[in-house]
């Protein structure tokens, strides 16, 4: 029996599928903030916010463990 010839857009077809039919890739995990930390909206005075930022980067933990500590946390 010999092999009938795909037409030019079933051979189109296959080999797009050939190339394009993988595996799904697993979702990316989810992205969450470390111990539930919320992001807010804070008026603060300029002087206090001029402290915190004067030590460069990281200044929104630093303001966060004064917070803790005023709390009494």
């Amino acid at each position: 029996m010999a092999r009938r010839p795909m037409d030019p857009r079933q051979a189109a077809e296959a080999a797009f599928k050939k190339v394009t039919t993988k595996p799904p890739e697993p979702p990316a995990p989810r992205l969450s903030l470390p111990q539930g930390k919320e992001v807010v909206s804070l008026r603060i005075d300029r002087d206090v916010l001029d402290f915190f930022q004067e030590g460069g980067p990281g200044w929104q933990d630093r303001i966060n463990e004064a917070l803790r500590k005023a709390a009494g946390k």
